[in-house]
């Protein structure tokens, strides 16, 4: 297993008035015997507030167990009040484009690689499946290169900017002011084509962040645009639940590279260079867990509660494994 780092954007590409000196990036999970592999690229959730680690590392040593050369896109958010807008877009895009552009190096099938999201990473996965040919790439290199995922895993994925929405995913992609044209643009289930690339959508019925609604309604708008999918919906769980193994119960993330925004933004912070104050450097270094408390997610009753419906909806993963089979082998 190789963990390149590699750059999404270089020097001059790049903007973003929260980045304090990050750049989006991708580490690799690869396999050393040079077989030719489908790529996975992952993409962790966090309102697009933050880069979860409990979606990144567990996630990626999962899909390349089940042979698969994987990627974890840490990709730009808002932790503070800088509007993402389209940037988050831009960064899968070119991300995908990356990898198939480098499908020989890596020993990918450049026909066979597919996105898998967590929550608002599943909205920013879902975004590129619907407005992938609305992404352009300066990049004449990159640019030559399809960002066309080959197939989508969606798990507990924002959808709607409607009545199910996540408000605070919204807010922070678009902003409090964001106009009814921008809003329209980020209700994924409004731009379901016939080409949309295949989708294996899952969700909790008790999820109470994301309502369960969001899968439904880009389950239908696929079927009636008769784009293959497949739709779980379990029936107890709470948000976030990532692989929904007990390594994830007990919060055994591995590396937290994924934090890197918010800890550029938070030491920026602590040296004075930002509009933020002191005080609310402290205040997002302790809910990351940067300042280096530790403290327990669930008292005993509710994480034994949780650990009952792992049983149930750790199935999860074995079945997406199972549908990108099926789909690798029909689209030959």
């Amino acid at each position: 297993m190789v963990g390149e780092r590699i750059l999404i954007w270089q020097e001059g590409e790049y903007q973003y008035p929260a980045a304090y000196g990050f750049v989006p990036f991708m580490i690799s999970y690869i396999h050393e015997d040079k077989q030719i592999r489908p790529g996975m690229v992952v993409v962790p959730g966090g309102a697009y507030r933050g880069v979860s680690p409990s979606e990144g590392h567990i996630v990626a040593e999962e899909f390349y167990r089940a042979g698969y050369n994987v990627f974890v896109l840490v990709y730009t958010v808002n932790p503070v009040d800088e509007p993402l807008k389209l940037q988050p877009l831009n960064d899968i895009s070119r991300a995908v484009r990356m990898v198939r552009s480098r499908a020989e190096e890596l020993h990918i099938d450049s026909s066979r690689i597919a996105v898998c999201g967590f929550s608002a990473g599943g909205h920013l996965a879902a975004s590129l499946c619907v407005h992938y040919s609305d992404i352009e790439d300066k990049d004449p290199v990159y640019g030559a290169f399809s960002n066309r995922p080959d197939a989508a895993i969606l798990s507990y994925p924002v959808i709607t900017s409607g009545t199910y929405t996540h408000g605070e995913s919204m807010i922070a992609l678009l902003g409090e002011e964001a106009d009814e044209e921008e809003l329209e643009y980020m209700s994924l289930e409004k731009h379901v084509t016939k080409d949309t690339p295949p989708c294996f959508l899952w969700q909790t019925v008790t999820d109470e962040a994301v309502p369960v609604e969001n899968s439904y309604l880009f389950a239908m708008a696929c079927r009636r645009e008769g784009v293959p999918f497949a739709h779980h919906v379990f029936s107890d769980g709470v948000h976030g639940l990532s692989l929904a193994t007990e390594q994830w119960l007990e919060r055994d993330f591995g590396h937290p590279y994924t934090m890197e925004q918010i800890k550029l933004l938070t030491d920026a912070v602590m040296r004075g260079e930002t509009p933020y104050t002191e005080e609310q450097g402290r205040v997002i270094m302790h809910a990351t867990g940067l300042d280096g408390s530790k403290k327990e997610k669930w008292d005993p009753e509710t994480k034994e509660k949780i650990r009952i419906t792992l049983r149930e909806v750790g199935v999860w993963p074995k079945l997406a494994e199972s549908w990108l089979d099926r789909q690798w082998t029909e689209m030959r």
